[in-house]
């Protein structure tokens, strides 16, 4: 880190230092599940040892097994758990179904859904894009029509992420066609398992399946898992992606990254050290002087909330500065592996560690600008926030 904490923040930082590296499986270190480098069951058990820590969900409020840490602690939890390499798990139900419960739900949906959240005893997965609705989600068309104690769900959902693994979803649904098209959208909660539920993989350019198509045939769904107000759907998702678009920034595993690229840039290989050939040392001095200035704007932002002034429409540059940078990594990841790079997902020496799946996260990375909300979307976004336009 290059800026200087504060005697409380340094000993945090090194407390949380100490506990991952003594708490980190030898197996798991570096490993991230999104990029297919660990395993379902690792990522479920590397999720409840965090959460038998009650670190499972330290950005929640303590109330509900969160913690009382400010911003900074936050921020230094991420980068402590990046620079001991411990494994960067999954948990969609943690990251964004989580606020919504505790901020929209009823106290019933809290008690159930909190714990089983926490314990990663529910795989969620976030049933927003459809084929026809995706930037422009406002479009959506996937219906629930209430019957009696149920709702009725019928349509389909696009770029399902692990679909095939979760138990649960939660959907934005339509529920009205009258007045505008986001007044008419609703946030419901639905069994996987429920009859009528069918899913399709999708392989992508990485080569995996980790993305999936979602079909809903009369699905019943009971009334009591509807989250808010009919209606309120809209205003919930943009309380959700606001969450979604600051996490992934990912500043601390960037950073992490940019030290692997820099060590893998000083080694010698047939043609010298790539540090010092033409145009390279230039790419990756001007990521790493963007990386810095983007982990001081998101310093400043943290400040703020800490203050009391909840984040906005800046999560949308967070998102699009951290994304960016993340593909310019992997793009000098990708170079660096040269010949090597073409091992793709296949097996390597202990010694080629660093470079196994360069080539799969260097394609996983293309969608890192589209997910969460496409950079045109988020430009969109602060023009009409910051700028008045």
């Amino acid at each position: 880190m290059k800026f200087e904490l504060s005697p409380s923040d340094q000993s945090f930082y090194d407390d949380v230092k100490s506990w991952f590296t003594a708490n980190t499986p030898e197996h798991l270190k570096g490993h991230a599940f999104m990029f297919g480098t660990m395993s379902a069951e690792d990522n479920v058990q590397w999720c409840r040892t965090l959460n038998a820590q009650g670190w499972a969900a330290v950005q929640w409020p303590s109330e509900y097994g969160g913690t009382d840490w400010t911003q900074m602690q936050k921020h230094l939890f991420e980068a402590a758990r990046a620079e001991t390499r411990a494994p960067l798990g999954y948990c969609m139900g943690v990251n964004l179904l989580g606020p919504v419960i505790y901020g929209f739900g009823t106290e019933e949906q809290k008690a159930h859904y909190l714990p089983r959240i926490l314990n990663y005893d529910d795989w969620w997965c976030q049933g927003y894009s459809e084929p026809g609705a995706g930037s422009d989600l406002a479009s959506l068309k996937t219906r629930a029509d209430r019957k009696d104690d149920h709702y009725l769900v019928n349509g389909s959902k696009i770029w399902t992420t692990y679909a095939h693994k979760a138990n649960m979803i939660f959907c934005l649904v339509r529920t009205s066609n009258e007045g505008k098209k986001q007044q008419g959208i609703s946030f419901l909660l639905i069994d996987m398992n429920t009859p009528g539920v069918e899913v399709r993989p999708i392989v992508t350019i990485d080569g995996r399946h980790h993305l999936n198509q979602v079909f809903f045939t009369d699905v019943e769904v009971p009334l009591e898992n509807l989250v808010g107000s009919e209606g309120e759907g809209w205003s919930i998702a943009k309380y959700l992606l606001t969450h979604e678009r600051t996490n992934i920034a990912r500043i601390p595993m960037s950073k992490v990254m940019l030290g692997a690229v820099k060590e893998l840039a000083e080694q010698e290989s047939g043609t010298g050290r790539l540090a010092n050939q033409e145009g390279f040392a230039e790419r990756l001095a001007e990521v790493e002087i963007e990386l810095d200035t983007l982990e001081f704007i998101n310093l400043q932002m943290l400040a703020q909330t800490d203050a009391g002034q909840a984040p906005g429409a800046e999560s949308s540059m967070l998102k699009i500065r951290g994304t960016e940078i993340q593909q310019r990594l992997s793009e000098l990841k990708l170079d660096l592996a040269g010949y090597e790079g073409y091992a793709w997902n296949g097996d390597l020496s202990d010694g080629e560690e660093v470079l196994l799946n360069a080539a799969a996260e260097y394609n996983f990375s293309r969608a890192s600008t589209i997910y969460g909300g496409s950079t045109e979307v988020q430009y969109t976004v602060m023009s009409k926030a910051l700028l008045g336009l």
